[in-house]
C-alpha cells in the first residue's frame, strides 16, 4: 500500500513531538510586508530608524545578503512557508493558494509541521497571503488564527495620483493613534498569544506586519521622524533603463503602483519615501512591543526568533515603485535570526534565500530533517557567520526569469534570452548592466549554471501578475493580454 508523503511526515512529526515537544526551543516567527533593506542594521536608507530590529540583530546573527524568492507576496510566502522554489510549484502570481496547486496540495508546511509535532501554534496578521487559505484547510496550518486586521482608511486618499487608483495606492499621516493602526493591534494579538502560551509545551507564534506596504499610513509623530526639508531620495539614475533589456518591463508591465515619471509629475515620489521610512519606523516600533513581551514572559533565553520580509520595494530606483522587478531593491530583504543555537552579534555576508528559513528552524528546534525540501539548513552560518555556502541566492519571476545573485554578482536571465549582469562590489545600484561585454562570458556561463533545472508552467488558476512567453511564437501575455513587440512601455 502507497502512505502519502505528507501523512509519513505527520506521523513522523507526531511521534517526535511526543518525545521532544516538553524541551523543545519556541519559535517567535515575525514577518514584515514588502520591507527593503532600509533598515538601520543593514544601511540600505542612511535615515532610516529601527531600534528595535537592530537590536535584535545584534542579540542574534543578520544575514545581510539574504533574498526572496520570488518578488511578490503570494509566491514568496509560498516559497518560504512549503520550502519549495516558485519554479518548483508553478504558483508565481497572487493566486492560487497552495492547497489549490496539485504539487503542494499535500505537502506539509512549516507552520504545519511544528503544529503536528506537538507545539501550541498561532498566527496573527499576515503570514499566508491573503486569502490564500480557506477556512477548512486552516486547522491543520495553526492552533489558532488571530485577527488580521489592515490599516483602516482615511476619510479621502492623501496622494495625488490619477483617478481611478488602487484603494492601497496611497501614504500620509493616519490615524492619530497608533492605537488605532492595524498593526499595532496585530502586535496586541501576538503578545496576548505569548502571555497565554502553555507553559507545558513550546510554542510557535507566527505575527505578520502589514507596513510597509501601502498604502503607507502611520500616525503624524512618525512622519515627524523624516522632516521632509531634510528627506534623502534613493540613488537614481537618469536613464537608467536605457540598458536594461525590453522584456525587463513585461515582468511589471501594467501595475497599481506609479511610476517614477508619475511620482515626479504629482509631486509624491517625496511623499512616498517619507511615508515608507515612517511606515518603517512604526513597524519597528511594533516589533519592539513584541519583543518586549517575550522577554517579559521570562521564556527569551528558550525561543529562537526569526524575523524576515517577505520582498523588498522600490522607491523610484529603475524608474519604478513596487517590486515585481529580478535587482536587488525588490530581491534584498531583512533576515535575522536569534536565540538558542544562534551567535549574537554575527553579521554574515554570504548569500542566502528565505527557502533556508523552513529546515533552518527544523535543525534549532531538533526536528528532523526533511529531504523534500529545497532550502538549506543555515546552521553552519548561525554558528561562525562566514563559514562556506554551497549555492548562491535564486529569485524567480513568473516562469523561466530568474536571478542568481552571490557575493559579487547578480546575473539575470529573462525567459526570452535576455541578460544582465552586475557587478555589485563596484555597481551596488546596479547602474550598467555589463552582459553585453564579452569581456564577462565566462562570468555569465558560470552563473548560469546555478539556473533552476526544473521550471514548472504557471499552475492552473494562476492569476494576477502572471507573466508568459511562448519561444515558438514569441507572444508575450501578460494578464491574460497579449503585449505587441512596439507597444508603448506605460508610464503611469
Amino acid at each position: 500500500m502507497n502512505v502519502p508523503l505528507r501523512s509519513v511526515l505527520i506521523v513522523s512529526c507526531l511521534l517526535a513531538g511526543r518525545l521532544l515537544a516538553a524541551n523543545q526551543p519556541n519559535v517567535l516567527f515575525i514577518a514584515i510586508d514588502d520591507q527593503n533593506d532600509w533598515i538601520g542594521a543593514l544601511g540600505g536608507h542612511s535615515q532610516a530608524k529601527t531600534p528595535n530590529i537592530d537590536g535584535l540583530a545584534k542579540s542574534g546573527t543578520l544575514f545581510a545578503n539574504a533574498h526572496c524568492q520570488a518578488p511578490l507576496c503570494n509566491p514568496s510566502r509560498s516559497s518560504l512557508l512549503t520550502g519549495l522554489r516558485p519554479s518548483t510549484t508553478g504558483i508565481y502570481g497572487l493566486a492560487p493558494g497552495i492547497r489549490d496547486v496539485e504539487r503542494t496540495k499535500n505537502h506539509v508546511t512549516l507552520p504545519q509541521t511544528f503544529t503536528s509535532a506537538g507545539y501550541f501554534t498561532y498566527a496573527c496578521g499576515k503570514i499566508y497571503h491573503d486569502g490564500s487559505f480557506k477556512p477548512k484547510d486552516r486547522g491543520a496550518e495553526f492552533n489558532e488564527w488571530g485577527p488580521s486586521p489592515g490599516p483602516g482608511r482615511p476619510p479621502k486618499p492623501f496622494a495625488n495620483l490619477p483617478e481611478p487608483r488602487h484603494p492601497a495606492m496611497d501614504w500620509g499621516p493616519w490615524p492619530a493613534r497608533d492605537e488605532d493602526h492595524g498593526d499595532y493591534k496585530i502586535a496586541t494579538a501576538a503578545i496576548e498569544a505569548l502571555q497565554r502560551a502553555p507553559q507545558d509545551k513550546p510554542f510557535f507564534v507566527a505575527c505578520g506586519f502589514r507596513l510597509p506596504h501601502v498604502p503607507c499610513y502611520a500616525p503624524q509623530k512618525w512622519f515627524d521622524l523624516y522632516p521632509d526639508a531634510t528627506l534623502k531620495l534613493p540613488p537614481m539614475l537618469e536613464g537608467d533603463r536605457q540598458d536594461t533589456p525590453r522584456f525587463s518591463w513585461y515582468l511589471h508591465w501594467k501595475l497599481p503602483e506609479p511610476r517614477l515619471q508619475t511620482l515626479r509629475e504629482r509631486g509624491e515620489l517625496r511623499p512616498l519615501v517619507r511615508a515608507y521610512l515612517a511606515s518603517t519606523s512604526f513597524m519597528d516600533a511594533q516589533v519592539g512591543r513584541v519583543l518586549a513581551a517575550l522577554e517579559a514572559s521570562g521564556r527569551a533565553k528558550d525561543t529562537v526568533i526569526v524575523l524576515w520580509s517577505d520582498h523588498g520595494y522600490h522607491l523610484g530606483e529603475k524608474e519604478i515603485s513596487g517590486k515585481n522587478t529580478l535587482w536587488d531593491r525588490s530581491t534584498h530583504v531583512p533576515l535575522v535570526f536569534a536565540g538558542p543555537g544562534v551567535s549574537a552579534g554575527a553579521v554574515s555576508r554570504r548569500p542566502v534565500e528565505l527557502l533556508d528559513i523552513f529546515p533552518t528552524l527544523l535543525d534549532l528546534t531538533g526536528m528532523p530533517a526533511r529531504s523534500d525540501l529545497d532550502g538549506i539548513s543555515l546552521r553552519p552560518q548561525l554558528r561562525r557567520a562566514d563559514a562556506p555556502r554551497e549555492r548562491p541566492a535564486i529569485t524567480t519571476h513568473n516562469h523561466d526569469n530568474h536571478t542568481i545573485r552571490t557575493e559579487r554578482w547578480r546575473y539575470i536571465k529573462y525567459a526570452n534570452g535576455a541578460e544582465e549582469l552586475y557587478d555589485v562590489q563596484v555597481d551596488p545600484n546596479e547602474w550598467k548592466n555589463l552582459a553585453g561585454d564579452a569581456a564577462f562570458t565566462a562570468t555569465k556561463t558560470a552563473l548560469a549554471k546555478w539556473l533552476p533545472k526544473v521550471n514548472a508552467k504557471p499552475a492552473p488558476g494562476s492569476a494576477n501578475r502572471i507573466l508568459t512567453y511562448d519561444p515558438v511564437t514569441e507572444e508575450v501575455i501578460w494578464e491574460g493580454k497579449p503585449v505587441g513587440k512596439n507597444d508603448p512601455i506605460p508610464m503611469f
